[in-house]
């Protein structure tokens, strides 16, 4: 899988806010300690844009900044054979050339490179809102690898949008049982309940989660 595999399974920018609220919201209940979370979602991250995140603990994580331009997507594998590391500290060829202006800003921002301004990226897609499918730069990948740009690791549970994919990682991750319809449940964005949690995490309440709950933005009652 490629940025080009990734650009075909992606949902539209709205549904793709939905999904990424509900999994931040998932990780929130299943580590209410931040640190440990894979996956995150400010909706206050600066005026008018909210963003969306995912870091692995190993040095792996994406960002989608969603705002009134549509959506732009940036993921970082550190062993993908493109990282700028291996490439003189310069991204991939291809892989930021052809950002929209209107997002020229987040390739740039220091929240997504390194110390020295360098892009911490190994692929990128981006949708502005009047685009009828994600887009993506022109890439001449290298050979030998099955990801080279780190796409299948990095976006598999936004390529694979079921509940069932979440509850296999989840439990993977967090080493718990994880009930399948109470992932349906915030899949669907339903308002939160104290069973709906306490299904999730019997050791959370409802309160525990105020502070989550506005930050990513989850519908309440």
């Amino acid at each position: 899988m490629t940025v080009h595999d990734v650009a075909r399974l992606l949902p539209s920018v709205a549904d793709l806010r939905d999904l990424c609220r509900s999994l931040a919201m998932l990780d929130a209940i299943l580590s209410p300690d931040w640190e440990g979370r894979y996956y995150s979602f400010d909706a206050g991250w600066a005026d008018g844009e909210e963003m969306a995140s995912m870091r692995n603990g190993s040095g792996d994580e994406y960002s989608v900044v969603f705002s009134a331009a549509g959506a732009y997507v940036r993921g970082f594998d550190h062993e993908s054979p493109m990282s700028p590391y291996g490439n003189d500290d310069e991204p991939w060829p291809g892989v930021i050339d052809d950002v929209p202006e209107v997002f020229g800003p987040f390739v740039e921002e220091p929240a997504f490179t390194d110390e020295d301004g360098v892009p911490v990226v190994t692929v990128c897609l981006w949708r502005e809102r009047t685009d009828d499918r994600w887009q993506h730069g022109v890439i001449d990948f290298p050979d030998g690898h099955a990801d080279p740009d780190g796409a299948a690791g990095l976006f598999e549970l936004l390529a694979d949008r079921s509940p069932e994919a979440y509850r296999r990682f989840a439990e993977d991750h967090y080493e718990v049982s994880v009930d399948l319809e109470a992932v349906r449940a915030v899949y669907a964005l339903r308002p939160l309940s104290r069973e709906l949690v306490s299904s999730l995490n019997p050791e959370l309440t409802l309160a525990d989660l105020a502070e989550d709950i506005v930050e990513i933005g989850y519908p309440t009652e």
